[in-house]
């Protein structure tokens, strides 16, 4: 990707594989504390292979509800535990690199996760950069308009 072409203009080349249900779905946790004086603070990892900004997320897992499943995705990526709301906070969309190189567009169900306790060490911890932001903060560091639009949603529903 080049400095000029945007998120979307990637997406835009796959919109006939889209619109053929080609799409893969998976499943992220936005994963929330409660910082210094009562502030909302976010947790964002890094991706394995590229080393970019991201909320934990991956696969749906069988056996488990999507909820659930993120849930098990902050603790592997993030090493955090903690609750998830069942309904959805909302969905992001972005290019995904299979095993085999080939990208594929993804639809990621984005669940929040109120963290009870965070771990340093953690399945993934090794291949992961792990750090606790400000929504907005957290929004400028995640290149996904939908993500960063779902975090800065985060600071209006403290507001409401």
């Amino acid at each position: 990707m080049t400095n000029k072409e945007t998120h979307l203009a990637r997406l835009a080349t796959y919109a006939d594989v889209i619109l053929r249900g080609g799409m893969v779905e998976q499943v992220g946790a936005i994963c929330l504390r409660t910082g210094l004086q009562g502030s909302t603070e976010v947790l964002l990892v890094t991706t394995r292979e590229t080393g970019r900004w991201t909320i934990p997320k991956g696969w749906p897992i069988k056996g488990l509800k999507s909820h659930e499943a993120a849930e098990q995705e902050a603790w592997e990526e993030a090493g955090v535990k903690g609750k998830a709301r069942k309904r959805p906070l909302g969905f992001f969309t972005y290019l995904k690199t299979l095993d085999n190189g080939t990208k594929v567009p993804a639809l990621v169900e984005v669940h929040l996760v109120k963290v009870k306790k965070a771990f340093t060490e953690f399945p993934e911890s090794k291949e992961r950069r792990v750090e606790w932001l400000s929504p907005v903060a957290a929004a400028v560091r995640v290149q996904e308009p939908e993500l960063k639009g779902l975090l800065t949603s985060l600071m209006r529903r403290k507001a409401a």
